[in-house]
């Protein structure tokens, strides 16, 4: 794609990078057949195609962002598939936060839509508040069924995201798990020592992930740390277009971590949240530009696993006869696209005994998407109905996936229980049996 940038524009570090990633987009449009939006919806705008002209006409006239780009921009899930299916090895993640950025920074909202996405920003990285918000909003849940339906709506209002978060709201929550500082010794000889990942609405919605991964990991010879001061990993808010608040987050985090590091040694820091995964992943190309913390960022990125990515390498003993319990395997797509893992889960799963199934249309995202499906209620709930019968084609016993938010998304449409694939793991080699009624 040919760009017309001038040099002074050229001298901003993010403008160049932009000029790199549009550059390498040869139009082929390999990415639409992959791209959730343009499925559902098919608008060429709703494309990653048609999002990187808009974005490359914004960011090359120096333009204020428009409601009409705002719209297509705002309904891009940053599922990444775009990235996975494109044959020039277009950087879309990239393009499309440095596009919220500008739109968060120059784009005034309507009011609601601003004060909603403040308490969201505020709320959510905070698990304090977000379980005193769990618990408000399941007491307004009956006043769900009042509110209009989030579907076939031109545009979401804020009655619609109500409803939708009200919806979403848990009819109970479980008690809070272990606090930060808390250390988990290896039983017998300790093979490694990691952290493991706190997270922010997981350690409120399922603490019982973060057990279970303790559980198998410490079984097996690894020590594990939750970091005391560890924050968001700031995932939520950079997708929000926050990005003084999300590289914050990281400072802070890469400090922790790293002073944990230098404290008692890791060898992993450890993410059961394929979403943060991704984020933390990305610290290195976040911080590339600040002098104090470019090359710890990068230190801590490498440090970064997924669960599964981990555990694959810790040789997990062979059952001694099958479950035969089915196991439609849902990929994340922070996981599939975000950070290219898509066999390792599967492969643990029918090492350690389940029957595992793939589902069609597994490059598809499910509608979560961070804040998605809060601020997007009717296409997420489109995309959720669309994998949940996809799901079912493969007549499962269980539901396995890699992050909290396609966990809930999921299972707000269907009775199938919804697991992560650590809770399997753990008790295939022998913890406890999850939840499947």
């Amino acid at each position: 794609m040919k760009t017309d940038f001038s040099p002074t524009q050229l001298a901003d570090p993010d403008i160049a990078e932009a000029d790199k990633i549009l550059r390498k987009c040869v139009h082929c449009g390999f990415c639409t057949a992959t791209c959730p939006t343009y499925v559902l919806l098919g608008d060429e705008l709703d494309s990653p195609r048609g999002r990187i002209y808009l974005i490359k006409e914004m960011l090359e006239k120096g333009q204020k962002p428009t409601q009409e780009v705002v719209k297509h921009i705002d309904r891009c899930l940053s599922c990444l598939a775009c990235m996975t299916t494109c044959p020039s090895g277009v950087n879309y993640m990239h393009l499309v936060d440095q596009a919220r950025v500008k739109i968060e920074k120059e784009y005034v909202r309507p009011l609601p839509e601003r004060l909603l996405r403040d308490v969201l920003a505020f709320v959510l990285p905070r698990p304090a508040l977000f379980r005193l918000s769990m618990t408000a909003a399941r007491l307004a849940r009956p006043l769900a069924a009042l509110l209009p339906s989030t579907r076939k709506q031109a545009s979401p209002n804020l009655l619609s995201r109500v409803k939708a978060m009200l919806t979403m709201a848990p009819a109970k929550l479980p008690p809070a798990g272990p606090a930060g500082g808390s250390v988990f010794p290896a039983i017998g000889p300790r093979r490694a020592r990691v952290a493991l990942l706190q997270g922010c609405a997981q350690q409120v919605l399922a603490p019982r992930i973060n057990d279970a991964a303790i559980r198998l990991l410490t079984r097996h010879g690894v020590e594990v740390v939750l970091v005391r001061d560890e924050q968001c990993c700031g995932a939520l808010t950079h997708h929000l277009g926050r990005d003084d608040d999300a590289t914050a987050r990281a400072k802070a985090n890469i400090g922790v971590w790293l002073g944990e590091a230098d404290r008692g040694g890791l060898d992993a820091i450890l993410v059961t949240a394929s979403g943060c995964g991704t984020v933390i992943k990305d610290y290195g190309y976040m911080l590339r530009e600040d002098a104090e913390f470019a090359a710890p960022a990068a230190k801590v990125s490498s440090l970064a696993k997924d669960i599964s990515e981990y555990v694959n390498a810790l040789d997990l003993p062979i059952p001694d006869k099958q479950s035969n319990l089915v196991v439609a395997y849902h990929s994340a797509c922070s996981l599939q696209h975000g950070q290219k893992i898509t066999q390792a889960p599967k492969e643990l799963l029918s090492k350690t005994g389940f029957v595992v199934k793939d589902i069609p249309e597994s490059h598809l995202c499910c509608g979560s998407a961070g804040t998605y499906n809060l601020l997007q209620p009717d296409i997420a709930s489109r995309l959720r109905d669309r994998k949940v019968a996809n799901i079912a084609s493969v007549k499962p016993d269980v539901i396995a996936a890699g992050n909290i938010g396609c966990m809930v998304q999921i299972a707000g449409g269907t009775d199938v229980p919804v697991v992560h694939t650590i809770e399997l793991l753990d008790w295939a080699t022998g913890g406890p049996r999850p939840g499947l009624n």
